[in-house]
């Protein structure tokens, strides 16, 4: 199986949450968005173990494709913007992106958010 990685399992994942490890014994391929690389840099940007967390990231970075924001992931993410407006269920515009990239590359997100949940046409595992 392939995924495409929310903010929340790539940080369960560098932390070593032991919830999360059994969730990478079926997984053959992982994807990052780089909305995902910013929200985590941000993060470890005010951890004071900030150096420790890029040299793992870094590492990380040599296995994992970051997939790229185009203009059919622009598409997408209208798509599910208006639908979840219209179903007044909105969720965070960054994760909007995230699904974006998931649909328009058929991938499930690995992600504990169950608001993705209610985009249409997306699989979330969560753990």
């Amino acid at each position: 199986m392939e995924v495409i990685l929310d903010t929340n399992a790539l940080s369960a994942w560098l932390d070593g949450d032991p919830c999360f490890k059994p969730m990478l014994k079926d997984i053959e391929k992982l994807y990052l968005s780089p909305i995902v690389l910013g929200e985590y840099r941000f993060g470890i940007a005010a951890s004071r173990y900030r150096v420790q967390y890029e040299n793992v990231l870094t590492e990380l970075l040599r296995d994992i494709e970051v997939l790229p924001l185009d203009d059919r992931v622009a598409k997408n993410y209208a798509d599910i913007r208006r639908v979840l407006k219209k179903n007044g269920t909105p969720i965070p515009w960054h994760d909007i992106w995230i699904a974006a990239q998931a649909r328009n590359f058929s991938l499930p997100v690995l992600s504990n958010d169950k608001h993705f949940d209610s985009v249409p046409l997306l699989r979330r595992i969560g753990w």
